[in-house]
């Protein structure tokens, strides 16, 4: 299990990297075998369903549902939450996409991947900021119980308001295989290694729910792009205004809730917490539902987004001391070591 854990750090750390040559090998595939990728085509986007189960059921095994029924005790960062994750963000999305983005299946899948929060790496930059775990925790749950029900709502507006029809039922059987499903299974299976092996048994093989996240997470970025490589060399615009939006929606979110946090008086801990949920968003589960009920070019923007979402939260990582000193005062202890994420 040593191994698995050193290979679990190796990958987060070199996340970035691991995710840019993943996007090259699919890429350079995708524009030599071209015939290959429209003769396996129902083959790949199978493949895409697979990885995505594999990517989100290990998240799912992480998280402890018994914590939600406390988190009433602390509703001012769960309202928080939900209002920067459900209201806050669809509007700068709706926003965003009327000004910037023209291409009706890029604006729905920019959209559609706004509205999924829950990246693997929101409780990973949590705890290396010294973030409060047990909240992000909590939150991820909720937020994770809210997408089923708001987000069928969601994407049937946005796909009335482009005139691109979207199957609702489709689109229900989709939330329930990559949502409903890994929770059940990942809840299920959470229980039973905590019962034969107990809570120390647990965190021995956590590493390895960490690796099989972030490994399937990478091979589907290959296969998106080996189904579509093709279709970016044509919209290559497409994908510099797609990196140029998400670091301004990125950008705006981060130091509106480091604003907004401050004034309600949420403690450092839980706005870290909050801060890496509402910009980190679950890029697997969007472009799962994309490729089962919308098409392929819809998952581009999930794809992409990854990229500069860890960009600008490492760069949030490394200003942790100063955000500290923001919520705490300028005496505050600043204890946190250097990270390397």
């Amino acid at each position: 299990m040593k191994t698995i854990t050193k290979m679990a750090n190796h990958l987060r750390n070199q996340l970035l990297w691991y995710a840019l040559g993943a996007i090259f090998v699919g890429w350079v595939l995708g524009l030599l075998f071209p015939s290959f990728v429209k003769t396996h085509h129902a083959v790949l986007n199978t493949l895409v369903t697979v990885f995505v189960f594999f990517m989100i059921y290990p998240m799912m095994i992480n998280m402890d549902l018994s914590k939600i029924l406390g988190v009433m005790r602390k509703p001012k960062p769960i309202i928080a939450t939900i209002i920067y994750n459900f209201i806050i963000t669809p509007i700068l999305s709706l926003i965003i996409v009327f000004l910037f983005i023209h291409n009706k299946e890029i604006a729905l899948g920019f959209m559609l991947v706004m509205l999924i929060p829950g990246s693997s790496m929101s409780l990973g930059y949590t705890g290396i900021v010294e973030g409060s775990m047990e909240f992000a925790t909590v939150a991820m749950g909720i937020t994770f119980l809210l997408i089923p029900i708001l987000l069928p709502f969601f994407i049937h507006f946005l796909g009335t308001a482009y005139n691109v029809p979207v199957p609702l039922g489709l689109l229900l059987q989709t939330v329930i295989i990559v949502l409903i499903l890994p929770m059940i299974a990942g809840g299920l299976t959470r229980h039973g290694i905590v019962k034969f092996k107990g809570k120390e048994g647990f965190n021995k093989v956590k590493p390895l729910f960490s690796f099989t996240t972030l490994s399937t997470m990478l091979l589907m970025v290959a296969v998106i792009f080996m189904l579509k490589a093709t279709v970016l060399v044509k919209e290559w615009q497409t994908v510099i205004n797609l990196a140029l939006i998400t670091l301004v929606y990125l950008a705006i979110m981060f130091v509106l809730m480091t604003v907004v946090n401050k004034m309600l008086k949420i403690n450092y801990g839980d706005h870290m917490a909050i801060a890496f949920l509402s910009t980190g968003k679950n890029n697997g589960t969007a472009i799962a539902i994309a490729m089962l009920a919308f098409t392929p070019l819809v998952a581009i923007p999930a794809a992409i987004l990854p990229l500069f979402q860890i960009i600008f939260s490492i760069g949030y990582v490394y200003m942790a001391k100063t955000i500290r000193r923001f919520f705490n005062g300028p005496n505050a202890a600043a204890t946190i070591p250097p990270a390397n994420v």
